[in-house]
């Protein structure tokens, strides 16, 4: 049953090998020497035994890789290493999960065995300065996967710590900070808390968000109730075979949206008057479904389906504790055939997405979490666009002594249909999005983002 949830880990964690055909300003190759891994305890002793995982955590059990670039110039970077790691293990007696090992609980679920050991902590050093690993905006991973450290001989989850970190020193003083987790510990908001506490450790501050560590509030209902309709999980036939355009060369390519064009895309968005508002996610999603679709050339009766993650937590009755361990996203759905999404006015795949979004209240979540428990169904990626948003989440403000990240992001694309929103410039009101495509699908898309 969680043989593809392995799979999926252990794909990830190796990165896409197609993505080493990425373009733009590919970085050189760097060297990076690791020094021997260590394990990093709570600092003090912590509830030992099984941590429960919800079904919200259950559906995206992949990993996630990031890296967060510091410089200083005062500091340099020769104390970088013992700083994080003292930090780390204080910080580990608040998230004390993340130092135990995930194992398959009586009901076949996944679940954290608090067995303390640690997370697994490596140092390393680069041969050359921060600059050269490139623009970051553009992931190049054939450079980038040097900065996260991957357990040797691991193929599934279940051989992998929930968290990996890594630092590795550059010669001009600069170091990177590289974490590999499973997103089964943390959605986006829950990572953000996790990364901002431990900078505040280091620095000697009290935590500004302490974790709520109790999972078992997003428990399902006894008996489960399904009470919605849920095409999230839902098999859309490939009737354009775009499966095939697949096995051509693939380009990864990162697209700048200033704060100019979103303003002119949600004003497009409302010209026809059928819409009252628009938010710049709506629009920006509309526009890139809209554009993905004429590129990958889908046949006008073709379902197409986007599917993007809303959080839950203010949504859910009551909402759900401030500084929630966990996930508390659930994903929505939007399904239409390419005729009717690219004939049809912009306004109309805005509002699908407005629409996606006011579906998801509190008793759409607690039917979804019921719909995993009686199915142990994930969401299908067969004919559908993922989209991934990163840029409302503020890890540029993660601080360990060294000041904001320089530059941070993910290491890779994890998916072929993910799509992700990242923020960009330095007043970050710039949207970076971020996607592959292969060759001649490309091409069209290119042209799409000039219109």
């Amino acid at each position: 049953m969680y043989s593809e949830a392995f799979h999926m880990g252990a794909e990830i964690i190796e990165g896409s090998p197609i993505m080493e055909k990425s373009i733009g300003k590919v970085s050189p190759l760097i060297t990076v020497k690791q020094g021997e891994p260590a394990l990093v305890c709570p600092a003090q002793e912590r509830p030992k035994g099984l941590y429960f995982l919800s079904n919200l955590d259950q559906n995206i059990a992949v990993i996630v890789r990031t890296i967060y670039c510091f410089k200083s110039d005062e500091k340099g970077n020769g104390n970088a290493a013992q700083v994080i790691k003292d930090a780390l293990s204080k910080v580990l007696v608040h998230y004390y999960p993340l130092a135990g090992r995930l194992t398959i609980s009586s009901e076949g679920k996944l679940i954290v065995d608090c067995t303390g050991e640690g997370v697994v902590f490596v140092e390393a050093e680069a041969d050359c300065k921060m600059e050269d690993i490139g623009d970051i905006t553009k992931p190049d991973p054939q450079t980038l996967e040097k900065l996260v450290y991957d357990i040797p001989g691991a193929t599934n989850i279940l051989e992998m710590p929930p968290l990996v970190a890594q630092v590795t020193k550059f010669q001009c003083g600069g170091f990177v900070l590289g974490l590999c987790a499973n997103h089964c510990m943390f959605d986006g908001i829950g990572a953000m808390e996790f990364v901002n506490s431990w900078g505040e450790t280091a620095r000697g501050l009290p935590l500004t968000v302490p974790p709520f560590s109790d999972r078992t509030i997003l428990k399902a209902r006894s008996p489960p109730k399904i009470d919605h309709l849920h095409r999230e999980f839902a098999e859309v036939e490939d009737k354009s075979r775009t499966g095939e355009l697949y096995n051509d060369e693939m380009l990864y390519r990162s697209f700048c949206f200033e704060p100019e064009k979103l303003e002119k895309l949600k004003k497009n968005a409302m010209e026809d008057g059928v819409l009252q508002k628009c938010t710049t996610f709506e629009a920006l999603s509309a526009f890139v479904w809209r554009a993905r679709t004429k590129a990958l050339n889908l046949l006008s009766d073709q379902q197409t389906k986007l599917l993007f993650a809303v959080d839950g937590r203010c949504k859910f009755n009551p909402s759900l504790p401030k500084g929630y361990f966990g996930n508390g996203i659930v994903l929505t759905n939007s399904i239409c055939e390419a005729g009717e999404l690219l004939e049809k006015p912009f306004s109309h795949a805005v509002g699908l997405i407005q629409n996606a979004i006011k579906m998801v209240t509190d008793g759409y979540m607690r039917s979804a979490i019921d719909y995993f428990e009686v199915t142990r169904a994930r969401p299908s990626l067969s004919s559908t666009l993922l989209i991934t948003t990163w840029s409302r989440l503020s890890f540029h403000t993660t601080d360990f002594g060294w000041g904001e990240p320089v530059l941070s992001g993910p290491v890779a694309l994890p998916e072929k249909e993910v799509i992700l929103f990242l923020s960009h410039g330095k007043e970050r009101k710039s949207i970076n999005v971020l996607l592959g495509l292969p060759a001649s699908a490309m091409k069209v898309f290119q042209e799409q983002m000039l219109v």
